[in-house]
């Protein structure tokens, strides 16, 4: 079982009990961390890609400490001006351990449930707040829709709305015109 997961704006391909050495992480030598954003999970040839990551699914490891990586000499040189720059740089990575991959619906659920159970306590909104908030979400699927749709699709159905100046939109003013109308 395999995992790409993206830990500190790097995406890395880990196994189980494997040492990876990442950006340094604010965490404490010996405590755990989680990562959610999983983009891709192997289990045992049964492939599950993300879009862009993975509902419930998080990757669990163990920070065993934190050190400074090689040195990387940074020179600049110009010829015959006489101009020369030397740098040194030594990155901070965190080594860690991964402990545990895979998907934990137990985590995600909780907060739904706590959700529907805060919405019943709240007292029933008015019969008016009601009617304001069906076209609201009537209003969302079309977005998503046209999200879908070529620039040419929207552009002759900015003409047909009437919107002005449709022709130099890009598609996510396009959809933003549409949508408001």
């Amino acid at each position: 079982m395999y995992a790409i997961v993206d830990i500190a704006g790097q995406q890395f391909k880990v196994a189980k009990d494997q040492k990876v050495y990442v950006h340094r992480l604010d965490a404490k030598t010996g405590s755990k961390v989680s990562f959610d954003q999983v983009l891709l999970l192997d289990d045992g040839g049964k492939i599950t890609v993300g879009a862009p990551a993975i509902a419930n699914a998080s990757v669990e490891a163990k920070v065993v400490k934190h050190l400074k990586d090689d040195k990387v000499i940074v020179f600049k040189k110009k010829r015959r001006k006489g101009y020369r720059v030397k740098n040194g740089h030594r990155q901070s990575l965190t080594e860690i351990v991964i402990e545990f991959i895979g998907t934990s619906a137990k985590k995600k659920a909780a907060p739904a449930a706590k959700a529907e159970k805060e919405a019943v306590k709240a007292k029933p909104a008015a019969k008016k707040e009601t009617a304001k908030a069906a076209p609201k979400k009537a209003a969302a699927k079309p977005s998503t829709d046209l999200s879908s749709k070529t620039v040419a699709e929207l552009k002759a159905m900015s003409k047909e709305a009437g919107v002005s100046g449709y022709t130099s939109l890009k598609k996510a003013e396009l959809i933003a015109a549409l949508s408001a109308k």
